[in-house]
């Protein structure tokens, strides 16, 4: 495992140590199946981070982030954790899924992690407080015809390479957030956005609509409490957040993240000069698995989303379990670390994805 922290980060974990008060916010990228490997990790969160805090602590997630955020703040997250874990080992499709069939396996799966009374245990959390960015589709960009979808992507993705601000021409990204308190991150101009408080009616349409991949899910449409509008992946502006989540407060940001490094937006991932801004950086701490560590998966990456077409069922399940085995190992890790103090000693500097 590594440690990453920004320079305010850095200094503050090597001046006070790794407290888990000092946290205030808690951040979870998209990524489908990249989460496998962060499953014991997640896992050590809640025994040693979580469960013991005295503080709120603001979740924040865009797709498969947000159900992670889901499980880590039900009244047994371990339990979830389970749950999530084998309903999305146990997915399968025909071999040319319609975005129909798999948004019904992915509804499925959400049904399993959630159980019968999920949205009310997140919404009574003690400590947890859960936000979850989606982003309501525009013009083209709300067809859920398939070449209407892929000319509008292709459009957005031309007016990303001249600023990201041009994406709000297709997405208007939407802040679905606990109504108990005000994250700081909602601070003015910090993370703006239509905000839509949760409540147990639209906390599973809106974390099932910031996982909608367009061409591959369907959107999600009539979210309760949310202007009209069809609702997707929340990853398309927020892949892996590009703000000061921590606010102007003193607090420190959590990321639990599969890569060393922040891509800013969806359309950022092929654009390597694209770097998280040094906002983003600064007061946050990132837990990521290492490069031998990947290297010892199998096929030496990280299980994603195209390997429902690289493999049949059976080796997919081959090679996701092993991934789950290993991601045991970063929870022990980071248990071993915690327990005898030897977290800061491991921290080094957050660089950007170029440094």
């Amino acid at each position: 495992m590594r440690i990453l922290a920004g320079p305010t980060a850095l200094e503050r974990l090597r001046k006070d140590g790794f407290d888990p008060d000092a946290f205030t916010v808690m951040a979870g990228a998209s990524g489908g199946a990249k989460w496998l490997v962060l499953g014991g990790l997640d896992r050590a969160l809640a025994r040693h981070v979580i469960a013991p805090r005295r503080r709120k602590l603001f979740l924040l997630g865009t797709s498969i982030g947000a159900w992670r955020a889901c499980c880590h703040a039900q009244a047994d997250p371990l339990a979830a954790f389970d749950r999530f874990e084998q309903a999305y080992l146990e997915q399968r499709y025909s071999v040319r899924p319609s975005a129909a069939e798999v948004s019904r396996v992915t509804a499925g799966i959400l049904e399993r992690l959630l159980g019968e009374h999920g949205a009310a245990e997140i919404l009574s959390h003690p400590t947890l407080r859960m936000n979850v960015a989606a982003v309501r589709a525009r013009h083209l960009a709300a067809s859920e015809t398939p070449w209407m979808q892929k000319l509008a992507l292709g459009l957005a993705a031309i007016g990303n390479l001249a600023s990201p601000r041009t994406l709000q021409a297709f997405f208007e990204r939407v802040l679905f957030y606990d109504p108990r308190d005000s994250a700081p991150f909602m601070a003015p101009g910090v993370f703006p956005a239509t905000r839509v408080p949760l409540d147990t009616a639209n906390l599973a349409p809106a974390v099932m609509a910031t996982g909608a991949v367009p061409l591959v899910l369907a959107g999600v449409p009539s979210i309760p409490g949310a202007p009209a509008g069809l609702y997707r992946d929340g990853g398309i502006i927020d892949y892996h957040f590009d703000c000061a989540m921590a606010g102007d407060g003193d607090g420190l940001v959590l990321y639990p993240h599969f890569y060393p490094h922040l891509v800013p937006g969806w359309f950022d991932k092929a654009l390597p000069w694209r770097d998280a801004s040094p906002e983003a950086l600064d007061r946050t701490v990132i837990l990521c698995p290492s490069a031998d560590f990947v290297a010892a998966l199998p096929g030496g990456k990280i299980p994603d989303r195209k390997d429902f077409w690289a493999f049949d069922d059976a080796e997919r399940l081959r090679r996701w379990t092993l991934a789950v085995r290993a991601s045991r190992r970063l929870g022990e890790e980071f248990s071993a670390l915690f327990t005898d103090g030897g977290l800061v000693a491991r921290a080094e500097p957050l660089r950007p994805r170029r440094g």
